[in-house]
């Protein structure tokens, strides 16, 4: 028998706890099942709403093409390869502008964060700014770069850079004042107080400013792409609808909302597993 007294503070006592069983890995699997299909019925009625208004005339074919006419299309453009070299395009085009965004966000938000007078200068300027819809700059990008693919790479960048920028400041403001105390007790240097103080206390706001860049990196792709991009979901976008081939223009709607959707998950996906530390209460 285990003796109370023998059990080391701050470890976790394995002989009080159990085994996973196979029904909890049922169980689990289960619910999965049953979420996955509960987020599936909207979509599905919505299709078949489509479909019953498509075949009954509701709407005009030139308006709004049948699923399986999208589908069709889809599948054309996917073998052809033209929908993947787009999508390749806007993907690398925002990757350029989310790095960019990351990198000039996460600086500023730090820098106005731990400085009160930068913050005194600039906070009202960035309040402004960030209250700017993006598409007030493309004409000052189109004097600064022209119709060109960095107009496209800088309006990304704008919209990304705002919610990075604003949450990582939060995030900095909000360390606790004796984090600073003790950095200041142990004489750690500029870059031992942002290594060791900053940056690991103001993570979980930095990634929250992160997914939402991401966001809005990608719902500015196809407003960036609408200007001198021949390479792009926006571009395509542009090409089907000046030639009004509403079923192409369904299928890069489409592909969006779902590579949007995906892109997403996999940053949810790496956050739980960056931030696992959270769940422990530390």
């Amino acid at each position: 028998m285990t003796n109370a007294n023998d059990i080391r503070p701050g470890l976790p006592d394995t002989t009080l706890t159990s085994p996973p069983r196979a029904e909890d890995y049922v169980g689990r699997i289960l619910s999965r099942i049953s979420s996955i299909g509960l987020a599936l019925i909207f979509p599905l009625v919505l299709l078949v709403l489509w479909q019953i208004a498509a075949d009954r005339g509701w709407v005009a074919e030139q308006i709004l093409p049948a699923p399986a006419v999208v589908y069709a299309s889809f599948l054309e453009l996917a073998d052809s390869g033209e929908l993947l070299g787009h999508l390749a395009g806007s993907l690398a085009r925002v990757a350029i502008a989310y790095a960019l965004a990351a990198a000039v966000g996460i600086t500023f938000g730090v820098a106005l964060g731990l400085s009160p007078t930068l913050e005194s200068f600039l906070a009202p300027l960035f309040e402004a700014y960030a209250q700017t819809p993006v598409i007030a700059w493309i004409p000052i990008g189109l004097l600064l770069f022209g119709i060109s693919e960095s107009l496209a790479v800088a309006l990304i960048c704008i919209a990304a850079f705002v919610p990075i920028a604003m949450n990582t400041f939060q995030g900095v403001r909000h360390i606790p004042a004796s984090y600073f105390e003790v950095a200041s007790v142990y004489r750690f240097n500029a870059w031992q107080l942002l290594s060791k103080v900053v940056f690991p206390a103001a993570l979980p706001a930095i990634v929250v400013g992160l997914r939402y860049g991401l966001t809005q990196a990608w719902l500015t792709l196809v407003a960036g792409e609408l200007i001198g991009v021949e390479q792009g979901l926006g571009a395509l976008l542009v090409q089907a609808r000046n030639l009004f081939q509403l079923d192409i223009v369904m299928v890069v709607i489409l592909t969006l909302g779902i590579v949007g959707l995906a892109l997403d998950k996999v940053f949810v996906w790496c956050e739980r597993r960056l931030l696992h530390w959270r769940k422990q209460g530390f």
